[in-house]
């Protein structure tokens, strides 16, 4: 598998942990110092980027997260990539919520492997599946 495929199976691999609720695959996607930015918070290093992630699915009985399209540039054992993505999720008052988002990856090729350094999660559009909740501009 080239470079950016392996790049693509990565993000394929992460969404599919999400939907599968799978801590251990979802921890296997990131780089040991890795960052996670989620509303503007950022959240460093692998556990306690699993620890916030695992918060936060066990607020939700249901979540399913759709990868769209994709750009993915890779410079040596370096690359960066944007991805669109639509989740939809139950709340725990049993309220249904759509997001639309948009991800901003840096990656790492680490022992072989290529993970996540960071993930910036910026949403496009985040309410009701009936489109009448806020949406968003595209980030800077």
């Amino acid at each position: 598998m080239n470079d950016d495929q392996s790049i693509r199976d990565l993000v394929a691999r992460y969404a599919d942990a999400v939907n599968r609720r799978d801590e251990q695959a979802w921890r296997d996607t990131w780089a040991p110092d890795g960052e996670w930015i989620l509303g503007g918070q950022a959240t460093s290093g692998r556990d306690a980027v699993v620890g916030l992630w695992a918060r936060l699915m066990g607020s939700l009985p249901f979540v399913v997260q759709l990868i769209h399209s994709g750009t993915v540039d890779i410079d040596g054992d370096n690359g960066t990539g944007r991805w669109y993505l639509t989740e939809f999720m139950k709340t725990g008052n049993g309220d249904g919520r759509l997001s639309v988002a948009v991800y901003r990856d840096t990656y790492a090729r680490i022992g072989g492997k290529w993970c996540f350094t960071s993930r910036r999660h910026d949403p496009l559009y985040s309410g009701p599946p009936d489109l009448s909740g806020d949406s968003f501009a595209f980030p800077a």
